[in-house]
């Protein structure tokens, strides 16, 4: 089965139900807005962010205190203070953060193929988010060992799509048994992905599910004026420690 991506799926958890309402157009301290954004550390411990439809936010003032370290990708709890400062488009109010699972997608081969693993998984949304594959995903979790969690290129398929990379999207559930339903959401580097003299790289990424297999084609533009960014406002499944 073929899927084009064309929309998020949006995850409410019970902490944010008691959270105030998020208000666009007010840079009131009482409203707020939560995007995905990816770290850029700075000097002296500081750092800023960039959201996915490139505008470049910098903490002028946070609730929390944050160790910023490169291409990590985060839940951004904030508050707008003020309108374009220098090169960031707005200065922000840190009022929560969390940090997504943020990895790099791996080479599947003959020596590392029982580790990887190949168990179903729940692919609930997947898209492409700045330089990177976003995952909204759900598996079975025992309550034992944390599941892996990987995006491969695998060489020992001999399956080759003419016009796009093709890469797997792979769970080692390590035969733990099924108890629950757990939700998970990851972000992937697609910068090595790149290709010289072009401006953008078609990617298939196929998921196995329980109901057979599944495939997403998405597009990774990485040389897109932010203007053109496509913007959404996700709400968070925070990673946890059933997976890794």
């Amino acid at each position: 089965m073929k899927k084009t991506v064309l929309t998020y799926s949006f995850v409410l958890i019970g902490l944010l139900l008691i959270m105030p309402s998020c208000d666009d157009n007010s840079k009131s301290l009482g409203s707020f807005r939560i995007n995905i954004a990816t770290v850029i550390p700075e000097d002296q411990n500081a750092y800023s962010l960039l959201l996915d439809d490139g505008t470049h936010l910098w903490p002028a003032a946070s609730d929390v205190r944050y160790a910023p370290k490169n291409n990590q990708r985060v839940f951004l709890n904030y508050t707008i203070l003020s309108e374009k400062q220098g090169e960031y488009d707005h200065y922000i109010k840190v009022n929560d953060i969390w940090n997504i699972l943020t990895k790099q997608a791996i080479e599947l081969n003959a020596q590392n193929e029982d580790s990887i693993g190949n168990d179903p998984v729940k692919a609930k949304a997947v898209w492409v988010g700045g330089d990177y594959l976003n995952v909204s995903f759900m598996f079975n979790y025992g309550g034992v060992k944390p599941h892996a969690i990987n995006l491969v290129k695998n060489t020992l398929s001999d399956e080759a799509s003419p016009d796009a990379i093709d890469l797997e999207f792979r769970h080692n559930s390590y035969q733990s048994a099924q108890t629950r339903f757990y939700e998970g959401f990851i972000c992937f580097d697609l910068k090595p992905f790149r290709v010289d003299d072009a401006d953008s790289v078609n990617l298939s990424i196929k998921v196995k599910e329980w109901s057979g297999e599944t495939t997403y084609d998405v597009v990774y533009r990485y040389n897109q004026p932010a203007m053109e960014a496509t913007t959404r406002m996700p709400i968070p499944v925070i990673s946890s420690n059933e997976y890794y």
